[in-house]
C-alpha cells in the first residue's frame, strides 16, 4: 500500500495518539529529569531529526528579512509554549491541559466569524473552561496559570504558523524545521542546565529522544498527510476527539483518573471544537492537497503540539 492508498483517518489516528502519548511519557520522565530539562530534550531531539531530515538552513538561506523574523518569532513561541505545556502537565491531568489548549481555537473562530454556530461553540468552550477551572484552580493555581499561558502561546503559534504556511518563499515543513532549530537555541540558556543530569543517564537520554520524536515529529508529519485528504468539516469533527484521547491516555499510561466534573469540562470543550466552523467551509474545502506543506494543522487554522 503506497502513501496515496492509506486512509487519511489512519494518519489522523496516528497523529492523535502520538500527540499525547509523547507528553504522557514525558510525565513519567519527570522522575528522572527536571521538567524544563525534559522540555529541552524534546525540542533538541526534534530539532536534530528535522536538521538531519530536511536540512532547513538550505531553504532559509535566501529568505528576506521579514520571513526570517517570522521564523525567529515562531521558534521563540515554540520554545516558550513547550516549556509552559510541560510545567502544566507536571501539575495538572493531561486531559485537562489538552482541553484548555483548544480554547484559543474556538475563541479565534468565534471572534473572526460571527455566526450562531460559533456562538454556541464559544458558549460550550466557556462552560467547559469554567468547569475545569472550578475543579483545578484551588488545588493547582500555578499549573492552571501555565495551562492558560500555553493556550495563549498556542494561539500565537497558530497565527505565525499560518503566515509561514502562506509564505511562498519557504515550504511549511522546512519552516517548521527551521523554527525547531531556533526553538532549541532559544530554550538552551533556560533549560539545558536542568537536562544536564540526564547526560549521565542513558535511559533518560533515550527516553528524551523518544519523547521528541513522539511529540514533535511523528504527529506533525502524519497530521499534514491527513489534512491533505480530509475535508475541513471532517477534520474538525475528528479534532474534537483529541481532548478525550488525552484523557484516555492519561488514564492508561499515567493512571490519572478524572473526576466527573473534569469529564464534563473536557466534553464541553470537545463539543465546542466539534461545533465551530469557518464561514467559507464546505464539504470539499480540503479534498485536494493544500498548496504548501505546513505545520501541525487544526480546523481552519494551523497548529503545532506541545
Amino acid at each position: 500500500m503506497n502513501r496515496r492508498q492509506v486512509p487519511p483517518q489512519l494518519y489522523f489516528v496516528t497523529s492523535a495518539v502520538f500527540h499525547y502519548l509523547g507528553p504522557s511519557f514525558a510525565v513519567l520522565l519527570f522522575a528522572r529529569v527536571a521538567v524544563l530539562g525534559v522540555a529541552w530534550l524534546r525540542i533538541a531531539s526534534a530539532a536534530l531529526v528535522f536538521a538531519l531530515w530536511r536540512k532547513p538552513w538550505r531553504a532559509v538561506g535566501g529568505l528576506d528579512g521579514a520571513t526570517r523574523r517570522l521564523l525567529i518569532g515562531w521558534g521563540a513561541v515554540l520554545a516558550a509554549m513547550n516549556c509552559c505545556f510541560y510545567e502544566a502537565i507536571a501539575r495538572l491531568p493531561l486531559g485537562t491541559v489538552a482541553a484548555i489548549e483548544f480554547l484559543p481555537v474556538i475563541v479565534l473562530a468565534a471572534i473572526g466569524v460571527r455566526t450562531s454556530r460559533n456562538a454556541l461553540a464559544l458558549a460550550l468552550a466557556v462552560a467547559g473552561a469554567y468547569e475545569l477551572s472550578h475543579v483545578q484552580l484551588a488545588a493547582q493555581p500555578l499549573g492552571f496559570a501555565f495551562a492558560f499561558a500555553n493556550a495563549a502561546l498556542f494561539a500565537t503559534y497558530i497565527v505565525l504558523a499560518h503566515r509561514v504556511a502562506r509564505d511562498p518563499a519557504v515550504s511549511g515543513i522546512d519552516g517548521l524545521g527551521a523554527a525547531m532549530l531556533i526553538a532549541a537555541v532559544a530554550v538552551t540558556p533556560v533549560a539545558a542546565s536542568q537536562a544536564a543530569q540526564a547526560f549521565s543517564d542513558p535511559v533518560a537520554i533515550a527516553a528524551g529522544i523518544g519523547v521528541g520524536i513522539c511529540s514533535s515529529v511523528i504527529p506533525y508529519v502524519t497530521d499534514q498527510l491527513a489534512m491533505a485528504h480530509l475535508s475541513r468539516s471532517a477534520y474538525s469533527l475528528m479534532v474534537s476527539l483529541l481532548p478525550a484521547v488525552a484523557t484516555v491516555i492519561g488514564i492508561v499510561v499515567l493512571t490519572q483518573l478524572p473526576t466527573a466534573a473534569e469529564l464534563v469540562g473536557v466534553a464541553l470543550v470537545a463539543g465546542g471544537v466539534a461545533v465551530h466552523r469557518d464561514v467559507d467551509e464546505d464539504a470539499t474545502a480540503l479534498q485536494t492537497p493544500p498548496p504548501k506543506e505546513y505545520g501541525r494543522a487544526i480546523p481552519g487554522k494551523w497548529r503545532e503540539r506541545a
